[in-house]
């Protein structure tokens, strides 16, 4: 063994090894190791083991262990600096808990595990102070290049899906589906964004929004959809008293309904949603929007309806619903109200609505769309993957679930 500090190897006693003591700490708060410490203090592992430790060879801690060094200051900017990264390697052979080093430093414990899992050694899974600082120095330069911008493949396969109205999510994992053994294939949603809202400028940028639902240029934070106030009261079975088996999503054939409206609130669209498969229907209503009008227009379409699939209707406190005791007359399907200002009661109506707005959008007068164009976006939105149904299309989960 080499001794880098102590030439002489005479015994020192308690009060000549005071500087060696000083200057063993003093490595040990730099992220060095016991072993690394004490060659060059020049002094047996035990020994520093003890300074540490403060036990003598006995076992007794009759010493008093030397205070620990206390943790650096958090660095104001949201990255590890170096002497965090230094601390955290000495506490992490201390076989100290992840968050209690994030205590110390003042960090999150989340950003603490990220920072051991992302810069430890690779191979052997050591955390090394300074080579964490260079492998963090090395990632962070910007800007990067594009992983969409750069794979001609890549590009195009997001750019068909876009041109079928799928949003970011459902891309990425239909491209881990399509290409499972193929990582440069496989991209996060956040990605998809990043390419339409940060790599567009002007006319592009427009454009590319253009395939996104919401069908803005930039984001916005999001906000509280207003609530529909209570305009129908008598006579109506409230929500509370509908069968459980439409609560829990188990059996198919109970069904959310409500309208979307035109320009003016003149024209309107109804949209039907099954809960369990989540399959779309729309009502051609070209005229008005009257209790009559969607009476009849709900009454035709339940007709097209197997038995398995006419259990129920969940509708809010719409006037539009006035005449709903001779629908179920007409159909035998009970419809059931919504409290007050409660749309989340109907979440799955609510939803599709929403993806409906691309295709229909707000202040337009809806009159002018055929059943046949109401039927293709019906058709569209029923072979879209979705990800409460684990990725299955609609039309797939009901084919399924009526051939059982």
């Amino acid at each position: 063994m080499t001794f880098e500090i102590r030439k002489d190897r005479s015994p020192q006693g308690r009060r000549k090894l005071s500087a060696g003591r000083a200057a063993y700490f003093r490595l040990v708060k730099q992220g060095a190791g016991n072993d690394q410490a004490c060659r060059i203090v020049g002094i047996n592992p035990k020994t520093g083991r003890r300074w540490r430790n403060g036990r003598n060879a006995s076992g007794r801690n009759n010493a008093t262990p030397p205070a620990r060094p206390t943790a650096p200051p958090s660095s104001p900017s949201r990255y590890l600096a170096e002497v965090e990264r230094i601390h955290l390697a000495d506490r992490l052979r201390e076989k100290a808990t992840v968050r209690a080093i994030a205590a110390e430093l003042g960090r999150s414990p989340s950003t603490i595990s990220r920072e051991i899992r992302r810069n430890r050694h690779p191979v052997t899974g050591h955390y090394r102070p300074f080579a964490a600082q260079a492998r963090a120095d090395a990632r962070r330069p910007r800007p990067r290049a594009r992983k969409i911008s750069g794979n001609p493949e890549l590009r195009d396969a997001v750019q068909s899906m876009l041109d079928e109205r799928w949003s970011p999510e459902q891309i990425c994992h239909a491209l881990r589906a399509q290409f499972p053994d193929r990582p440069e294939m496989h991209v996060v949603h956040e990605t998809v964004y990043q390419a339409l809202y940060v790599q567009g400028r002007g006319q592009l940028r427009r454009e590319l929004a253009g395939a996104l639902r919401t069908g803005r240029a930039r984001r916005k934070p999001q906000r509280q959809a207003d609530c529909r106030k209570s305009r129908f009261t008598d006579p109506m079975v409230m929500i509370s008293d509908r069968p459980a088996e439409a609560e829990d999503r188990a059996v198919p054939g109970h069904w959310e309904g409500d309208l979307i409206i035109g320009k003016d609130g003149i024209s309107a669209i109804g949209t039907l949603v099954e809960r369990t498969t989540r399959f779309v229907m729309l009502l051609h209503l070209p005229g008005d929007h009257t209790a009559e009008t969607v009476r009849d227009a709900l009454v035709a379409t339940a007709r097209m309806l197997p038995t398995e699939l006419k259990r129920s209707l969940t509708w809010d406190q719409g006037s539009e619903m006035a005449r709903h005791g001779e629908f179920t007359l007409a159909t035998d399907i009970p419809v059931y109200f919504c409290d007050p200002a409660s749309p989340w009661q109907r979440g799955s109506n609510e939803n599709t609505n929403g993806l409906l707005r691309q295709y229909f959008p707000k202040s337009t007068d809806l009159s002018v769309h055929s059943p046949e164009h109401l039927a293709f976006v019906a058709d569209q939105l029923n072979r879209r993957p979705r990800k409460t149904l684990g990725w299955e299309t609609p039309a797939e989960r009901l084919a399924k679930l009526l051939a059982a």
